[in-house]
């Protein structure tokens, strides 16, 4: 049952339809929903990050902020550092849910450049595609991507961890220092490209590694920690069904003999 409010309105709707017949059985318990549409007048990307820095983590403690009509705009959601529940409904822009802390943020389509971009914690998930470089620079925190990310996906990743249900686009987790990119699909050329410490999952074909990038044993651990990150995202395969792609760590000093790769 969900209880339907919206920002400086009191009326409230019960969003269920009547049952029929009246069973003696508990009545599940009632989810707030509050609802903000961007179509409205007043009611902008720009108000409505205000109000969830300021004003939200007070009013919709407890709730879940439902953002109707999205219709691609741009940063929205973007620098959240409480424990909020966001759905956007609706297709997003750029940098959705951009240096996200603590809140989780849904987003029930196709998002634009960087979602998740340096985000520190929290949950971000994409139930569509993504575009290029999602999750860049993320520190931490979990990013979904239910469908196929493009290129770059996990840029300069610095502690995130990314799985995506479908394919990546070519030079994903370039220069990815630390924490894991998980891939349920294929990963196009550049893999992995000048890597760090950062771990890469990749379920399907791997059309071409990057430079200092190569193929690992998949460990127990490795077993152990993807099935965890696949149960996080809800996807239901096999965790020794996957590759390890790690750092040769060739790059990480200069050497005469590793020039014609800078």
């Amino acid at each position: 049952m969900e209880r339907v409010v919206e920002p400086g309105r009191m009326t409230m709707r019960d969003s269920t339809s009547p049952s029929a017949t009246a069973l003696p059985v508990a009545s599940p318990p009632e989810t707030r929903v509050i609802e903000w549409d961007l179509a409205r007048p007043g009611k902008s990307v720009r108000a409505l990050n205000q109000w969830l820095h300021h004003d939200a983590p007070r009013d919709a403690a407890g709730s879940c902020i439902r953002v109707l009509n999205p219709n691609g705009q741009h940063h929205i959601a973007a620098g959240l550092n409480a424990p909020l529940e966001v759905e956007i409904a609706g297709h997003a822009g750029y940098f959705v849910a951009g240096m996200n802390q603590l809140a989780n943020v849904t987003v029930a389509g196709n998002v634009g450049w960087s979602v998740a971009e340096n985000m520190m914690s929290g949950t971000v998930r994409v139930k569509g595609c993504a575009s290029e470089c999602a999750g860049a620079s993320g520190h931490g925190g979990l990013l979904v991507i239910e469908g196929d990310a493009s290129s770059r996906c996990g840029i300069s990743l610095k502690g995130l961890d990314i799985v995506v249900g479908g394919s990546v686009g070519h030079m994903s987790a370039f220069m990815a220092q630390a924490g894991t990119l998980t891939v349920c699909g294929d990963a196009e050329h550049g893999l992995g490209d000048s890597l760090y410490e950062a771990v890469l999952y990749v379920r399907g074909t791997i059309h071409g590694l990057g430079t200092d990038a190569r193929e690992e044993p998949l460990t127990s651990a490795d077993v152990e920690k993807l099935a965890s990150l696949l149960g996080r995202a809800g996807f239901n395969y096999d965790p020794k069904s996957f590759k390890r792609i790690g750092s040769a760590r060739t790059l990480y000093h200069w050497h005469i003999d590793s020039s014609h790769a800078y």
